[in-house]
């Protein structure tokens, strides 16, 4: 007797995948030996980048250099943002998490080289050439194995969506706005430590007490942003949308009162002017 072709299982199978605030993620257990491996060597040396950091920003000399102490602060920051990263791109085999990352080790990566490159010889001592090399051979290795995995194939749209590729499309789209709040939350965050610790004389108190309470703005949009995407409730998208308006207007603003005269302009300002732009 002729046996029954067996069908593909073409139903969602949320049942294999474990809810989390963030969506669902893969379990522990389906990942490959390989995989887990990449991921404890990449959260541990983003533990150590963290903990190296913060003993930096604590050295009494180094609070001294505005500048340095600015970059510390921003580089934690990021450190903080690509543990995330690797996790959701790992866990929920999201592309674009993995290619922010790739491209904050690829920025730590030319920050160390510049750093290294200005020193002179009496200065790089066998701790700083050590620290330089390690950075480098662990970003190279960090490039190569996340762009491995940005290139496997894909199976969680499938997983969540199901066999319609609207629905496939449609968890695409969701995951693409949900690491848009989460680019713009740390884009802000860096952006206020970078105006609130470098100095700038012609901020005025006014300004940055704004400033500081943009930090807590943007964590209220960026958990309204991501409540109203996980539970598709369209009064909070339109608050999220109406949120934006009072940093639009601040920044006009500034741009009227501040950064108006062009001699007053500083790299600050420019950075801050573009990149507040690209992001609204």
């Amino acid at each position: 007797e002729d046996e029954e072709p067996v069908l593909p299982n073409l139903k969602p199978r949320h049942q294999d995948l474990v809810e989390t605030p963030c969506g669902p993620i893969k379990p522990w257990s389906e990942l490959s030996c390989l995989v887990k491996t990449y991921f404890c060597v990449a959260i541990l040396s983003l533990l150590g980048v963290l903990a190296v950091t913060i003993w930096n920003v604590c050295q009494p000399s180094n609070k001294e250099n505005q500048e340095d102490f600015t970059v510390a602060l921003i580089q934690m920051i990021g450190v903080v943002f690509c543990c995330y990263y690797v996790v959701r791109g790992i866990l929920q085999e999201n592309r674009q998490e993995l290619i922010v990352f790739i491209i904050s080790v690829v920025l730590v990566m030319i920050r160390s080289v510049a750093n290294f490159s200005v020193l002179s010889a009496k200065d790089r001592d066998y701790l700083i050439v050590a620290r330089f090399v390690c950075i480098l051979l662990i970003g190279l290795f960090h490039i190569v194995c996340a762009s491995i995995l940005i290139r496997s194939k894909n199976l969680m749209a499938f997983r969540v969506g199901g066999a319609l590729e609207s629905f496939q499309r449609q968890y695409f789209w969701l995951n693409l706005c949900f690491s848009m709040v989460t680019f713009d939350l740390q884009a802000q965050l860096c952006l206020c430590v970078l105006m609130l610790t470098s100095g700038i004389q012609t901020v005025s108190l006014p300004h940055r007490i704004i400033l500081g309470i943009g930090i807590g703005w943007a964590l209220l949009k960026a958990i309204i942003g991501s409540i109203a995407l996980l539970k598709e409730i369209k009064a909070l998208v339109w608050i999220y949308a109406l949120q934006h308006l009072p940093e639009v207007a601040y920044l006009i603003y500034l741009l009227y009162t501040c950064f108006l005269p062009v001699e007053t302009l500083s790299l600050y300002h420019i950075i801050y002017i573009y990149i507040y732009i690209y992001i609204y």
